[in-house]
C-alpha cells in the first residue's frame, strides 16, 4: 500500500496512500519493516549505520536542534546550510551511498565505518541463555558510550557543515552512475544483495567440526543442529541444509542413492505435472499467478531476470502447489525458494564467482537440474511445519500476528501503546514478516544466515520465528517511539508506517543477525515455557 514513488510525492506533497483496504491485502503488499533490540545498539565501532554516531531518522528536528545550538553561540553565523547539513546527516543512513545526490557520505566516513565494522566481538557458539544475556549487556554499554560521543560531535558538525558539503559534492564522480542506481523508496522492497559483507573467516574454525560430523558413518543430527545454530560455513552449507531439512538420511552409505532417487523423482514430477497447456482451469490460474510473481523477485539482480532462472522457479512453485492442494500457491512462497536456490548454486560454482551477474546458460543442464530438484525437495521439507500459514484465509499467520501483539504487550507495554495510539495495526506490518519469513526485510545473505538457525531449531522454526519477529520489532523501539504520526510525507520524521515498512537493514551483516537471534533466544527462554504471560489479564 506504500508503493509511491518519490516523483509523485514531490509533485503532490501528499502523504502516501493509507487506504483502509482489508488488512491482509494491505499487509501483503507493504514495504520493509522492523523495531529495536532494546538496549542492543552497537557502538561506533560496530554499528551498522553508515554514519556511526550520527542522528537517525526520527531524532529531534534538525531545525530545533540548530536553534538550540545557536542560542548557546555554537551555531552563530552558520545559516540554513548548516540546518540542511544537519538534516542530511539525520537521514543519510536510511539509503545507500549515492542513492540521492544530496545524501552523500564522504569516502573517509565510509572507510571508517567499514573498518569499525570489523572490530565487533563475536557471539559465542554455545547456544545458551547466558551468552544471549552477555550479548545484550555488551551492546547496552556500547550504547551509553555512543551517546556521549554523539554529544561531543554535535557542535563541531554544525560549524564544519558548509565546507564538508562542498567537499562531498566535489568528490562525487562526474557520471550518471549514482543517479542510475535503484533507490530504496519508502514502501518498496529493499535491494536484496547476494554478497555478504561478513568475513567468511569467522566460520573457518568451525569447518573442521562440521567435517568430522559429516564424514561420520552415522550422522549425529543433534550435534549438527547444535553447531549449525550459530551459523554454517559457506562451503559446508549446502550439504548441511540438505541434512537439516531431512532431505538426506543420517547414514552416509545411503546418501548418494537417496539423492539420485529424489532427483530422478523430481524429473518425473516435472514430466507428469508441469504442463503449461493443461486444460485444468485451476492449474491455469495457479500457473498464471506464479508467472506474474516470479519476475518481480529481486528485480535489481540480473541473475533473477534470466529466463532460465525464472523457468526453474516456475516449475518448483507450480509442482509444489499441485502436490499441496490444501494450500496451493500463495504469494510469498516464491521468496522462500530463493535462499535454497542461491545456496545450491554457490555449491556448484567457485567461491569468487559473482552470482548477481552469473549467466546460468554457462552451467551444464545436469547441474541446473540438480539445483532445481534440491531446491524443490528442501522447500517442501522446510514448509511442512508452517503449511497452516498458506491454507485458506491464512489462519496460521493471523494467529501468529495476534501472538506477536500479545507478546509485545507483555514485554514492552510502552511501545505497544505507542503503536495502538497512532492507529498502527500489527497486521499491517507483521503479516509480511510471517508470510515471507523476513525475506523482504533483510538482505539475502542475512536471510541465509537466519535460516541456518531456523533449520537447526530442534522443535521446528515456527515458534522461534515469532520471537525473532518480536526481537526485530523491539530492535527499532527508539526510532519508533520518536515517530508521532501514522504516516508523514516529508521532513525528518518518516511516520510509523513508512518506518515499519522501510526499515534500514540494507547494511546488515551476520553480526546483526547474531545479535537478533541472541535476543530472540532470550525472549523464547523467558516466555515460551510461561504461557500465562500470553493470557489476557482479567
Amino acid at each position: 500500500i506504500m508503493d509511491n514513488n518519490v516523483e509523485q510525492a514531490a509533485a503532490k506533497s501528499k502523504p502516501a496512500d493509507s487506504s483502509t483496504a482489508p488488512a491482509i491485502a494491505a499487509a501483503a503488499g507493504s514495504g520493509s519493516g522492523a523495531p529495536s533490540l532494546a538496549n542492543a545498539n552497537a557502538n561506533a565501532n560496530s554499528t551498522f549505520w553508515k554514519n556511526s554516531g550520527r542522528r537517525v531518522p526520527g531524532r529531534p528536528s534538525p531545525k530545533r536542534e540548530f536553534e538550540r545550538l545557536a542560542g548557546t553561540g555554537l551555531g552563530a553565523g552558520v545559516g540554513m546550510v548548516s540546518t540542511f547539513r544537519d538534516y542530511q546527516q539525520s537521514v543519510s543512513d536510511a539509503w545507500d551511498t549515492g542513492d540521492d545526490e544530496f545524501c552523500i557520505i564522504s569516502s573517509s566516513e565510509a572507510a571508517a565505518a567499514a573498518v569499525g565494522a570489523g572490530d565487533t566481538a563475536r557471539i559465542s557458539r554455545q547456544v545458551s541463555q547466558t551468552v544471549a544475556l552477555n550479548v545484550i549487556e555488551t551492546h547496552s554499554r556500547n550504547q551509553n558510550h555512543n551517546a556521549s560521543k554523539l554529544a561531543s560531535e554535535c557542535a563541531t558538525d554544525v560549524a564544519s557543515s558548509r565546507s564538508t558539503a562542498e567537499e562531498d559534492r566535489r568528490s562525487l564522480p562526474d557520471s550518471n552512475e549514482n543517479r542510475s542506481r535503484l533507490r530504496n523508496y519508502p514502501g518498496r522492497p529493499q535491494l536484496q544483495k547476494i554478497s555478504s559483507n561478513c568475513q567468511d573467516s569467522e566460520y573457518e574454525t568451525k569447518i573442521e567440526k562440521f567435517q568430522v560430523l559429516l564424514d561420520s558413518p552415522q550422522l549425529d543430527l543433534v550435534a549438527l543442529k547444535k553447531i549449525s545454530w550459530s551459523g554454517v560455513p559457506r562451503k559446508m552449507r549446502a550439504v548441511s541444509w540438505r541434512l537439516l531439512s531431512k532431505y538426506l538420511p543420517p547414514s552416509s552409505e545411503r546418501r548418494m542413492a537417496v539423492l539420485e532417487s529424489k532427483r530422478q523423482g523430481y524429473q518425473d514430477l516435472r514430466h507428469n505435472y508441469f504442463r503449461v497447456d493443461s486444460q485444468d482451469e485451476t492449474q491455469q490460474d495457479t500457473y498464471r499467478q506464479i508467472h506474474i510473481d516470479v519476475p518481480r523477485m529481486n528485480p535489481q539482480i540480473p541473475l533473477f531476470q534470466q529466463k532460465l532462472v525464472q523457468e526453474m522457479f516456475e516449475r518448483v512453485l507450480f509442482i509444489w502447489a499441485i502436490r499441496h492442494p490444501a494450500s496451493g500457491y500463495v504469494q510469498g512462497i516464491n521468496d522462500l525458494v530463493t535462499p535454497f536456490f542461491i545456496v545450491f548454486l554457490q555449491e556448484a560454482l567457485s567461491p569468487d564467482t559473482d552470482l548477481e551477474k552469473y549467466d546460468m546458460a554457462a552451467l551444464p543442464e545436469e547441474t541446473r537440474n540438480i539445483i532445481e530438484a534440491d531446491s524443490f525437495w528442501c522447500l517442501s521439507k522446510f514448509l511442512d511445519c508452517i503449511q497452516d500459514n498458506y491454507i485458506f484465509a491464512q489462519l496460521g499467520i493471523q494467529e501468529k500476528v495476534n501472538q506477536l501483539k500479545d507478546l509485545i504487550q507483555r514485554i514492552d507495554v510502552n511501545l505497544h501503546r505507542h503503536l495502538q495510539t497512532h492507529g498502527v495495526d500489527y497486521l499491517q506490518f507483521s503479516f509480511r514478516w510471517m508470510n515471507n519469513l523476513l525475506t523482504r526485510e533483510l538482505p539475502l545473505h542475512c536471510t541465509i544466515r537466519l535460516w541456518d538457525t531456523y533449520l537447526a531449531e530442534s522443535d521446528g522454526f515456527a515458534l522461534f520465528h515469532l520471537y525473532v519477529c518480536a526481537a526485530f520489532l523491539l530492535h527499532w523501539k527508539e526510532q519508533l517511539m520518536q515517530q508521532n504520526d501514522f504516516q508523514a510525507s516529508r521532513g525528518p520524521r518518516f511516520g510509523l508506517m513508512l518506518l515499519l515498512q522501510n526499515l534500514p537493514t540494507h547494511n546488515w551483516s551476520d553480526r546483526q543477525i547474531n545479535v537478533l537471534l541472541a535476543e530472540a533466544f532470550r525472549l523464547k527462554f523467558t516466555y515460551a515455557d510461561a504461557p500465562k504471560h500470553l493470557e489476557t489479564k482479567s
